[in-house]
């Protein structure tokens, strides 16, 4: 996702021993560079228009702004910048909102040192800093969401693979690339891909029309 220079990561974290703590870590790795850390969301939103972070460690619970509000926010502005939360929370819709939000990953607080490092370092390889217990409840959950059809080797559009009909089905029911890439586990950037193979097969312009023929003919008779 980035250069051959380390992955520069911004600390949002409103409690100066855990941010203290945080950075401690992180420089301990030569791979990973803290350029910057806040405690607040609105110098936040300034700090990574400025410095272009690769990945922004964030806090849930912030003076003044929620950290999914401030996810909501900035994740469509800087799509090449990974937020990930770093909270105490528990709460599974913490969890969830945050996700649905945009954030690209979610830790927990009580992570140790190693761990943390390990986590932000699987950035650089596409994969979403999220602890085994946080991964299986989101894919569990966007498991529930799925409808019915979609199973493994439904061809609703035989023009398209077995992968992409799931694509598009899910898409078809409102779910957003991020929430797709979830549910099937894979990045971003596949279901992006996919999609985009989508509707050049289709030979449509926008996600709506691919929607609109794939309902047409899984609900043909």
């Amino acid at each position: 996702m980035t250069g051959p220079g380390p992955l520069r990561v911004l600390l949002v974290e409103d409690h100066a021993l855990v941010r203290a703590a945080v950075r401690h870590a992180l420089d301990a790795a030569d791979d990973l560079e803290v350029v910057g850390e806040t405690a607040t969301a609105e110098a936040a939103a300034t700090m990574i228009d400025e410095l272009r972070p690769d990945v922004v460690l964030l806090d849930i619970d912030l003076p003044g702004m929620r950290g999914t509000e401030l996810v909501r926010e900035l994740a469509p502005r800087y799509p090449e910048t990974w937020i990930v939360m770093l909270t105490v929370s528990r709460q599974e819709r913490d969890l969830l909102d945050s996700i649905r939000a945009g954030a690209r990953g979610y830790l927990s607080k009580d992570l140790d040192p190693d761990a943390l490092v390990r986590s932000v370092r699987a950035v650089r390889d596409g994969v979403m800093p999220m602890t085994r217990r946080h991964a299986s409840l989101l894919i569990t959950r966007f498991a529930d969401a799925m409808p019915r059809h979609q199973s493994v080797g439904v061809t609703a559009l035989p023009e398209l693979t077995v992968r992409e009909n799931e694509v598009l089905g899910l898409l078809a029911d409102g779910m957003t690339d991020r929430e797709i890439s979830v549910a099937l586990v894979v990045s971003r950037r596949t279901v992006e891909s996919h999609v985009r193979n989508i509707l050049e097969k289709l030979d449509v312009e926008s996600r709506l029309e691919a929607a609109r023929i794939y309902r047409r003919r899984h609900d043909a008779p």
